[in-house]
């Protein structure tokens, strides 16, 4: 008994205290990351996106730093007009709920048997969370 309670203490002080707000996870074989599509930014119109030129090049970002990388635009329209558009880059920080964004899994053929030990990572934010809390005073 003393071995599983220490099994226990092991696994819960691994496991983070908000999973969801994490940008990659590494907890089994199969590793997770959050990545999220540059080009739906320009197409939502988000606010966070910047543009500034450059090598007479103009170049996209994320304000918020979602994804940290600049993105030629010219290259970017470009390869939207393609099968698969532009495609996903790795999130830096956790996506905003205007963001397209989503979990992609590398090695799936390594699924443990018994599932993800971390299946919170996988929620995204949407805007408001994905329950509610209602208190009741007694009296009905």
């Amino acid at each position: 008994m003393e071995k599983q309670a220490g099994e226990v203490r092991r696994v819960a002080g691994a496991l983070p205290l908000r999973p969801q707000d994490e940008t990659e996870c590494r907890r089994c074989c199969v590793h997770c990351d959050k990545v999220v599509y540059p080009a739906a930014c320009l197409e939502r119109s988000c606010p966070f996106v910047y543009a500034y030129e450059e090598w007479g090049r103009t170049y996209v970002g994320c304000m918020t730093k979602v994804y940290d990388v600049e993105i030629d635009l010219a290259i970017l329209t470009e390869t939207q007009g393609r099968r698969g558009g532009f495609g996903a880059v790795r999130a830096t920080s956790q996506p905003l709920p205007m963001c397209r964004a989503e979990v992609v899994r590398c090695y799936d053929s390594r699924t443990e048997e018994l599932g993800c030990p971390n299946p919170e990572f996988g929620e995204l934010a949407r805007g408001r969370p994905p329950f509610r809390v209602v208190a009741r005073d007694g009296a009905a």
